[in-house]
């Protein structure tokens, strides 16, 4: 019933920046988020995590974007952002959000799964 989905992805010039948002939607009853991420897949890569941001506020990033890319959330919203400066053609990848729920107190655990947001840096 829960979904997320991605948008703010797109074609942008090197030294641009864009923002990603990755917004919660459905029957979120009983559900917490324990954290959420975000991870890419380039071409013929592995998908990486590059950002994530757990329930009490703490972050951690990939040591190759923490000095450029910065994830926030809107509670109000059910929205995670990815705000990405200076990108460089190496972030060209398809951006996808992440996010680890609990279910009730059950101590059930899911993992749910956007389907995506194409990023190409054209340099």
């Amino acid at each position: 019933q829960v979904k997320l989905v991605e948008s703010g992805g797109g074609l942008v010039q090197a030294g641009g920046s864009l923002r990603l948002s990755c917004a919660a939607s459905g029957n979120m009853f009983g559900f917490s988020f324990l954290a959420m991420g975000w991870y890419r897949q380039a071409s013929e890569k592995q998908r990486e995590l590059v950002a994530i941001l757990s329930r009490d506020g703490t972050t951690g990033y990939s040591d190759s974007v923490k000095s450029r890319f910065t994830i926030s959330g809107d509670n109000a919203k059910r929205t995670v952002y990815l705000q990405m400066n200076s990108l460089s053609p190496e972030h060209t990848a398809v951006y996808y959000c992440c996010a680890d729920l609990q279910i009730g107190a059950t101590l059930a655990r899911k993992t749910l799964w956007g389907q995506g947001t194409q990023v190409t840096v054209s340099s």
